[in-house]
This record gives C-alpha cells, sequence and structure tokens, in this order.
C-alpha cells in the first residue's frame, strides 16, 4: 500500500538488500519499489581500487544507494554505495524503519474498522501520507497533536483508531538544548530580583515545552530547555532570557547569557 510505484528519481537515496554479488559488481533489490532491481558496478562500491568486492558487500547485506542513473526503458537502475555517506545512510534506514513500522500500525487500524488495508490507504492513508510528506508523519503528528490533523479536515469513524493506536505506538522524539546566564541585582535587596527573574525564566506558555533553571555558583544558572524540535527549543530559549533580561533592566541588574553547544 505504502510501497513506491515507477521508478527512483536520480540523485535519490534508497534502501535494497544485496541479492547477487559478481566479480564486476552487485544487484540490490530495492525494498521501496516492488519488483525493482538495481547495480552497483564495482567502481562504485567502495572508494579506491577494490581487490575483492565481497570485503565490501555480501548477499544478505541491507545497503543505502544513491541512484545514479535510470533507463526504464531497459529496466536499468544505476546505484552507488561509495557516494552515500554515514550521517545520509543513518537517516535513510531510519526513514525506512519508521515507513515499515507506519505499514504495521495502518494494518492495525484497518483490522479495528474491519476493512481491507488497501481500501483504507484509498478511503484516507494516501491523502495523509501526501499530506504530512509520509504515513508515519501523519501517524507522529496524531500522538502530539490530533486537533491539527482535524484542522487540515481529517475525520471520520476512521480516525479514533487511529488516534489511539499512533498515540499507544509512537513516541515523540524531544530534543534538549542548554544555556548559561549570569545574573545580578545591584539593589540591597537584589536576591529577590534575582529570584523573580528566574521565575520568569521558566514561565513558559507552552505545555509541551519545559524550561528549567539549575543554580551552578552566583551569579551563574544553566537553563534547560527541552522542546519537540529544535527550532521551537531555539525560540523558548531565546524568549526565556528576554523575560529576564527585559525585567532585570527596570530593577538596575544585568543578564548575560550564553549558548553551551551540544555534543
Amino acid at each position: 500500500m505504502v510501497k513506491k510505484t515507477g521508478y527512483p528519481e536520480e540523485g535519490e537515496l534508497v534502501v535494497g538488500t544485496v541479492k547477487n554479488v559478481q566479480g564486476f559488481g552487485a544487484f540490490v533489490t530495492l525494498e521501496e519499489y516492488p519488483g525493482k532491481e538495481g547495480f552497483i558496478h564495482i567502481a562504485e562500491v567502495a572508494p579506491g581500487w577494490i581487490k575483492r568486492i565481497r570485503d565490501h558487500v555480501r548477499e544478505s547485506q541491507r545497503v543505502v544507494c544513491k541512484v545514479m542513473h535510470v533507463d526504464e526503458t531497459k529496466g536499468h537502475i544505476d546505484l552507488s554505495l561509495k557516494r552515500v555517506n554515514e550521517h545520509q545512510r543513518r537517516d535513510k534506514i531510519q526513514e525506512w524503519k519508521n515507513e515499515q513500522k507506519a505499514q504495521k500500525l495502518f494494518e492495525m487500524v484497518a483490522e479495528k474498522l474491519g476493512k481491507d488495508v488497501d481500501e483504507c490507504y484509498e478511503e484516507f492513508g494516501r491523502k495523509l501520507a501526501e499530506n504530512y510528506g509520509t504515513l508515519y508523519a501523519a501517524f507522529e503528528e496524531c500522538a502530539y497533536d490530533p486537533e491539527t490533523l482535524k484542522k487540515d479536515g481529517f475525520s471520520g469513524e476512521w480516525f479514533k483508531h487511529f488516534e489511539r493506536i499512533a498515540k499507544e505506538n509512537i513516541q515523540i522524539p524531544f530534543v534538549t538544548i542548554r544555556g548559561e546566564l549570569k545574573v545580578t541585582s545591584l539593589r540591597p535587596d537584589g536576591v529577590n530580583y534575582v529570584r523573580k527573574a528566574l521565575q520568569l525564566v521558566e514561565a513558559t506558555e507552552f505545555e509541551d515545552v519545559t524550561v528549567e533553571v539549575t543554580y551552578k555558583g552566583a551569579p551563574s544558572y544553566l537553563i534547560t530547555v527541552k522542546a519537540p524540535d529544535y527550532k521551537i527549543a531555539e525560540e523558548e530559549m531565546k524568549k526565556a532570557v528576554e523575560r529576564a533580561s527585559n525585567y532585570l533592566k527596570g530593577e538596575y541588574g544585568t543578564c548575560e547569557f550564553s549558548r553551551h553547544v551540544e555534543k
């Protein structure tokens, strides 16, 4: 149902399983394109001169390849293994695993409805995948905030099953960023103003965002922001610092911020 049709595009990253290794290259079954097979020439297996191709690829090995050339008239798909870096490989494998999981979850939805999987896909699955990029992204969005799907026009008997299965099986990823805040006040009772400034730092307006202040040693404090993604986390960090800074400016205080680079 979620399998791709036709041929992959040149430059696309694809997941495949090595079917047959020869002295001149390897034949790869494309997991996302049913019935399609690609070929990795020995020159595209790894950088440099290759003495034994089996030192680099073997039968049944799962690989991520870059599509170099497609000839639909002949049914040829030329692939490259060496032109995929480790970061690309990890991301593509994770994306593929997510879609594998999404397929199983969608089958659970269809079962709850007492309908055929393909029937459900045509009824609402395809629109979900098109609207959110992938079917997994639709499940993820529903687990995070079902109202988003409703606002996008999705409804029906299937929705309650889709929502429940999403919430039970999808763990929303959160990111954490940190920074250091140096807060001082020149007032005789400055400790009260510092305390108020730090309370303002933690006063986020979003339920899915947490801002925590930890004492390091006067006048330094560690700010930790946890949010659904980096963009939101960075924005909330900025707002938190601005709240403290704006408050202290009127109370003869100072507020200096430095960002911790995550490793």
